[in-house]
């Protein structure tokens, strides 16, 4: 099993705590973490785009002059893709680009990524993340604390007011509660930061 230090917000040492081996110590599973990023990436896609096809375009109803005799190509009609307000060639179609994955797979995935933290040394447990206030200014020193340099995922078991607002300006942060926890952002996340209760909630979700 795997034991991790407890910080306090100003990055100090409290207790450590062991980690569920089922969870933070399995062998990541890489095929079934790629397949979990390529379908939260793809159901993100809207795939609304779209143009109209020489069916689809209005007008064009008659030939615009007779087949043969007037010295001009032949044309049947004038919503061709090569006519002015003509029908699009080969163009962009509405489409889904939803993707489906097994529960089972989901979960391994999601403990993979959680492993992959642990293995990197990306995993920051806090012993609380309470705020006394909302100041952008405090979220980022308690970061500091943490050395925090570039995209960092925060997991609490609870959102509250201040640390929604001590954060919501902050571009490399993403603020979660644990049961919102996805792979896609823990993996685009340079650090996680979560607290003990975040943590046994996530224990519970996937054991």
């Amino acid at each position: 099993m795997s034991k991790i230090n407890v910080l306090n917000t100003n990055g100090e040492k409290i207790k450590d705590i062991t980690l569920s081996k089922e969870i933070f110590d399995i062998v990541p599973n890489d095929a079934v973490l790629y397949d979990a990023i390529k379908l939260a990436q793809n159901n993100a896609r809207q795939g609304t785009r779209g143009v109209k096809g020489r069916s689809e375009v209005s007008g064009g109803g008659r030939k615009p002059w007779r087949q043969k005799g007037t010295g001009r190509a032949r044309q049947g009609s004038t919503r061709a893709p090569h006519w002015y307000h003509g029908g699009w060639a080969f163009g962009n179609q509405v489409r889904n680009y939803e993707t489906k994955q097994n529960r089972k797979e989901r979960v391994i995935a999601l403990k993979s990524a959680l492993a992959y933290k642990v293995i990197n040394k990306e995993l920051v447990v806090v012993d609380t993340l309470g705020l006394e206030s909302n100041k952008t200014k405090d979220m980022k020193n308690i970061l500091n604390n943490f050395k925090v340099e570039r995209n960092v995922l925060i997991v609490v078991s609870e959102l509250n007011e201040n640390l929604i607002l001590a954060t919501r300006n902050l571009n490399n942060v993403l603020l979660l509660e644990a049961d919102e926890i996805n792979v896609l952002d823990l993996i685009s996340a340079n650090l996680v930061i979560a607290d003990m209760e975040a943590i046994k909630k996530i224990e519970e979700a996937l054991a």
